[in-house]
């Protein structure tokens, strides 16, 4: 599997990565698909996300979107919510993991790649109830006796 370009996010005025898809459940739900246009976007679509404050509660709202149809024709957020120019990501409930600092590990599947820190941000119907940074460490090289017998050399 290749690692897979990552959505975006907006806040604290600035642009991060974010390596969680929030619209893949509304997406399922409602029985919509995006064509793949390469191996690195197998979702077939690229969200941007902001979270608002809206009367003192922080909230997750679909900004803007390119989403593949077909090969030559795409589409944006006014196409698959017609008459919003923003989404309240009010089916999402989960953990938002945005990656902060230098990479440690490069991984070539999904969003696999570890970072200094993910900042994890937890949602509830679409409003943050908590946020953190877990710090990362280097992954630990593995020798040959951490793999099963029928996988080392010369066994």
């Amino acid at each position: 599997m290749t690692a897979q370009v990552s959505e975006r996010l907006m806040y604290g005025g600035k642009e991060i990565p974010l390596f969680t898809n929030p619209l893949s459940l509304y997406l399922k739900n409602a029985e919509i698909s995006f064509k793949s246009p390469h191996t690195a976007n197998w979702r077939g679509y690229v969200g941007t996300w902001e979270i608002l404050e809206h009367e003192g509660v922080e909230r997750l709202y679909l900004i803007a979107l390119s989403a593949h149809k077909s090969y030559e024709e795409i589409l944006s957020l006014s196409d698959v919510f017609p008459g919003y120019d923003k989404v309240f990501a009010h089916w999402f409930t989960g953990e938002l993991r945005c990656p902060q600092g230098a990479q440690l590990d490069y991984r070539h599947m999904g969003y696999g790649s570890v970072y200094e820190y993910d900042l994890l941000m937890e949602f509830k119907q679409g409003i943050l109830i908590n946020k953190h940074a877990r710090h990362n460490e280097l992954p630990k090289k593995k020798n040959e006796e951490d793999y099963p017998l029928f996988l080392r050399r010369g066994k």
